[in-house]
This record gives structure tokens, C-alpha cells and sequence, in this order.
């Protein structure tokens, strides 16, 4: 995909056209229709990335993660792992109990499955808050 195509990609998320899109970013008519052949400036390439809020590289076709802090396939299957590990270390404690009082094996089905979306989720979030809080600066 081109540096235009993801442009008006992004635009069309957002619902507006490219002409307002150079409209907001201060830019004359057709400037960013030039994407098709020419590649920005540095000074036009990040006033369009924190508009849409994504990185450069995003822009650049360079990845497909709109944000730094997006989780890639290794962060899915290390977060996989460890609710694997969780579970499993939950199952063997005999005497650990969920908030109800009721160990993991008297759950029925449906809390469980409950039980371990949640789980899932909170690994998720902070895998996210921890890639946003541990990043350096030059890799952003």
C-alpha cells in the first residue's frame, strides 16, 4: 500500500476527505495528493502521523502496528502462555479460591470461560500500559 492509499485509509476511518484533511493540516490543495508520486518531508510526514495519531512508520508502510504500543504476535502468544501458566497454577492450588468462595474446578462452564476472557483482557492491558510506559523515546 502507498503512503496515499493509507492516508485516504485513515481518512475514510475518520470520515473525512483528503481536501479536509489538508484543510485542517494547513496544507494547499492537492498536496497530499502528491503522496502518489513523491514522498514528504519529515515536517509533513509527523504533522499527518499525530493528526491520525499513528507513528511514521505506519505511514511509511514499514508496519502494519498503527501505534508503538500495539501488541504484535509474540505479545499474543506470550500473553497465551502466561494465562496458560495462571490456569494451570490455578488448578493445582488446591485451597485457591475465585471471589465467590468456590475453587476454579466448581465454576460451571460459563463463568469459567468468564473467568479467563477477564484474565486475558487484564494480560492484554498490561502488556499495552507497560510497552506505552517502557518504550524508549527512539523507538516511538
Amino acid at each position: 500500500m502507498t503512503m496515499f492509499e493509507t492516508v485516504r485509509s485513515l481518512c475514510s476511518e475518520r470520515g473525512i476527505s483528503i481536501n479536509n484533511l489538508e484543510n485542517a493540516l494547513g496544507y494547499s490543495k492537492n498536496t497530499l495528493y502528491r503522496l502518489k508520486t513523491q514522498n514528504p518531508g519529515a515536517d509533513k510526514l509527523e504533522a499527518i502521523a499525530d493528526y491520525f495519531g499513528v507513528s511514521t512508520d505506519y505511514l511509511l508502510g514499514r508496519t502494519d502496528k498503527k501505534l508503538y504500543y500495539d501488541l504484535t504476535e509474540k505479545d499474543e502468544q506470550d500473553i497465551e502462555k502466561q494465562l496458560e501458566d495462571i490456569i494451570n497454577n490455578v488448578e493445582s492450588e488446591s485451597g485457591l479460591a475465585s471471589f465467590d468462595g468456590s475453587t476454579l474446578d466448581e465454576l460451571d462452564e460459563e463463568n469459567k470461560e468468564i473467568m479467563i476472557a477477564s484474565l486475558k483482557n487484564a494480560l492484554r492491558m498490561h502488556k499495552r500500559l507497560a510497552k506505552k510506559k517502557f518504550t524508549p523515546k527512539k523507538y516511538r
